[in-house]
């Protein structure tokens, strides 16, 4: 994961190029950086029709996918492919700052920026004017970071309805034929390799880095949770002064809060029992503003740049859901979870591949420009939520089943019987 980022304070908005041919044209290019820097060799799209009928009658449309990996953005190229019109993307502004060129592709491919830390008009205005204009489609991920976890849906964040509301307001003013809609998109991705050689590996060089012999003598379900509580206690003496006890569920909770809890009383008021990565963005929004605009002395400064690593390290913590490969050990889960480990020991995001990546459009949601305020829950996030919880667990059954191999288990019974004969 990045470290810490202080955007600086001279941020400009970036508006997506217009210009059709570009995306069409550095499309051709996606499969590659695909294959090369990301390790997905297979791409199936599924409902795209209930896409292009929205699009070809003119709606706006704004594509709401789940977040596991970097390639979601490039992934999603297929689609602009099967309805023959690409898509704007909502980009973090941070992306744009990397280099040219990158800014320059992005541009070309239909991003344009928002400014994470603080209320970024001319994005959100942006967004509604794509969404009014229905030429092409917008793409807002809702989760609003990266999971890392395949198979689980982060809480969303409220722009997506923000945004697709106000659209919906305007198009019933100027044309009340068009329509407004919210379309989940569940990527999933599968590995069609073999789990025990890849993901044992990569366990074997986070054992070496702790300086232990490879434990391949067991599972990759027992090495994950051995290396996981090894990590977990590392992190504990750093930031509490000893290792924990309780079950992996209750440490890891026991952490997150003692690295979140002080600096929520501090800057929110009180604190927080709810979304991680919700509560993150807050808590950079208030930290944030006068780091940038250099109004502080130094020991402030400093004081704040280790609050955001703090929040940083909480955030990455937040991304080992408890139990996630104990409850159902898929072939994915595995991977993703070694991954996370090696990502975040060693900074390296090296692509495992082959991946097939499954790409399903799920019903299309109608968005009313006003809301009912009778309701607790928004019903269009409550209805996007549902839709790609059950879509990423329907798509999850299509995952390659672990099983400790049989010959480990059989060469440890013809050793033992040896022994005993001897």
């Amino acid at each position: 994961m990045a470290s810490v980022v202080v955007t600086d304070s001279n941020y400009e908005f970036v508006p997506p190029h217009t210009n059709k041919l570009w995306p069409r044209f550095l499309s051709w290019f996606v499969p590659g950086i695909l294959r090369r820097n990301y390790g997905v060799t297979e791409l199936e799209y599924r409902g795209t029709d209930k896409l292009k009928v929205l699009t070809d009658a003119g709606h706006g449309v704004l594509l709401a996918p789940n977040h596991s990996r970097m390639c979601d953005a490039f992934v999603l190229d297929g689609l602009s492919k099967s309805i023959r019109r690409p898509s704007y993307v909502m980009a973090s502004s941070h992306l744009f700052r990397q280099s040219r060129f990158q800014s320059f592709l992005l541009r070309r491919l239909g991003a344009f920026s928002i400014y994470r830390e603080g209320v970024d008009r001319k994005a959100v205005q942006q967004g509604i004017d794509i969404l009014r204009e229905g030429d092409r489609p917008l793409v807002l991920f809702p989760e609003g970071t990266v999971s890392q976890a395949n198979e689980r849906l982060k809480a969303l964040m409220d722009g997506v309805s923000f945004i697709a509301r106000s659209a919906a307001r305007k198009v019933e003013k100027e044309n009340p034929s068009q329509k407004v809609y919210v379309v989940p998109v569940a990527i999933r991705y599968l590995f069609q390799g073999d789990i025990q050689e890849t993901a044992g590996k990569i366990l074997t060089d986070i054992e070496l880095r702790l300086s232990w012999k490879s434990q391949d003598h067991l599972s990759l379900v027992e090495r994950i949770y051995k290396v996981g509580l090894a990590l977990l206690s590392l992190k504990e003496m750093e930031y509490l002064g000893a290792a924990q006890e309780g079950t992996h569920e209750v440490r890891l909770e026991n952490l997150i809060n003692h690295l979140m809890h002080p600096l929520e009383r501090e800057w929110l008021g009180e604190e927080r029992h709810d979304s991680v990565v919700a509560h993150v963005k807050e808590l950079r929004k208030a930290i944030l503003p006068d780091m940038v605009a250099n109004n502080l002395e130094q020991a402030e400064l400093d004081r704040r740049f280790k609050q955001l690593k703090d929040i940083e390290m909480a955030q990455q913590l937040c991304l080992y859901p408890p139990n996630y490969v104990n409850e159902n050990p898929t072939a994915d889960r595995i991977l993703e979870t070694v991954e996370r480990f090696w990502e975040h020991l060693s900074g390296d995001e090296s692509p495992h591949p082959p991946l097939k990546a499954v790409i399903e459009v799920c019903e299309p949601i109608e968005v009313q420009g006003k809301r009912d305020k009778s309701l607790a829950e928004d019903p269009v996030m409550k209805e996007l939520a549902e839709s790609l919880t059950e879509k990423i667990a329907e798509l999850s059954l299509e995952s390659q089943t672990y099983r400790t191999p049989a010959k480990r288990v059989t060469t440890t019974t013809q050793m033992a019987v040896v022994e005993h004969v001897g």
